[in-house]
């Protein structure tokens, strides 16, 4: 009975997992074909890598400016002119889950896998985190697809699969930012969802080694919202917010803690000050993709409701955004109104 439960369990574990996992991938840098040297936002001097102008625009369009469309448009461009980069598939894989485009997710993870084995010979410790990371998206893949009964079994023998090759990479280097950036976010959120395991230990990584440091604290604000310690997560998601202003994802993190704030405060004033937030983070929805504007919105019309005492049917019109015959957000006028 343990082990179906805790194979049900599982599921929503490993989405939001692969979502985070495959996500923080484009953070990973790599050589290619035609290198051109550009900031390397892990590590300094010479410890840098190399990588293309398009992944390091993809890059600082995904976390620092919260711009999923444009990232999109710059990894289809590195695709083509920076193709040995393994995480220009992980990324790709990441959006397509978003969007339910399970067929190029398992497409994706096979190309990542490829580009992964293809860097052992020049960069051993990348190689053995992105071939983690392939069998991620892969266990993401089977999961999604099988369902957790047919799935389940499967996806666990890949997880053994994944922190074996997460633990030689670390073998290699245990003290890398990119390495720990990317474990301590996937420890992370296995620690808060899964019985027996060490949550201060995940989060310690992510203080001590994450790099950069406003995906390090954004990675903190998370677990300590999800540990229901809301002033906590405020701490650190404000240093995130302050190196990277205008991410949308970041303010909307910001509201959901300023809500749960009020809530338990019943504080109308800090209701206000969430509102504001959820405004923000919807300032340009069209660069999101909609799944994730009809969560904002959403939240934002159930807090507008909480404010002054309304009753909009929220329901109906977050449906209305994740109907839209795209795979990102509407524009900002083309929102439904509150």
């Amino acid at each position: 009975m343990f082990a179906a439960s805790w194979f049900k369990s599982l599921t929503p574990t490993w989405q939001k997992i692969s979502a985070v996992t495959a996500s923080t991938t484009v953070l990973i840098l790599s050589l290619s074909i035609i290198p051109v040297l550009a900031a390397d936002p892990f590590r300094e001097g010479d410890q840098a890598r190399e990588i293309g102008e398009n992944t390091e625009a993809a890059f600082k369009a995904m976390f620092e400016q919260g711009n999923y469309q444009n990232a999109q448009w710059y990894l289809e461009q590195a695709v083509s002119q920076e193709p040995d980069e393994p995480m220009i598939y992980a990324l790709l894989a990441s959006l397509a889950y978003q969007q339910q485009d399970l067929e190029s997710v398992k497409t994706y993870a096979d190309q990542t896998m490829v580009a992964a084995k293809a860097l052992e010979s020049r960069d051993l410790l990348r190689s053995n985190l992105y071939t983690a990371i392939a069998y991620f998206l892969d266990g993401a893949y089977i999961l999604a697809t099988k369902g957790t009964l047919r799935g389940a079994p499967v996806a666990l023998d890949m997880l053994q699969d994944v922190f074996k090759h997460m633990d030689a990479a670390a073998q290699i280097d245990a003290t890398d930012p990119e390495l720990n950036l990317i474990r301590g976010y996937m420890d992370l959120f296995l620690a808060l969802n899964l019985p027996f395991s060490d949550t201060q230990a995940a989060i310690q990584k992510l203080v001590d080694y994450g790099s950069p440091r406003h995906l390090a604290y954004r990675g903190l604000a998370l677990a300590y919202r999800d540990l229901e310690q809301p002033e906590k997560a405020l701490e650190f998601l404000s240093k995130a917010i302050e190196d990277v202003p205008e991410n949308p994802e970041l303010l909307y993190i910001k509201a959901q803690l300023l809500n749960s704030i009020a809530k338990r405060n019943n504080n109308p004033t800090t209701l206000t000050e969430a509102q504001e937030s959820f405004q923000a983070a919807l300032a340009q929805p069209q660069q999101l993709p909609k799944k994730i504007v009809a969560q904002i919105f959403y939240e934002q019309c159930k807090n507008l409701n909480r404010i002054d005492n309304q009753s909009r049917a929220c329901d109906p019109m977050r449906d209305t955004i994740r109907e839209t015959n795209s795979s990102w957000g509407p524009t900002r006028e083309q929102m439904p109104s509150l």
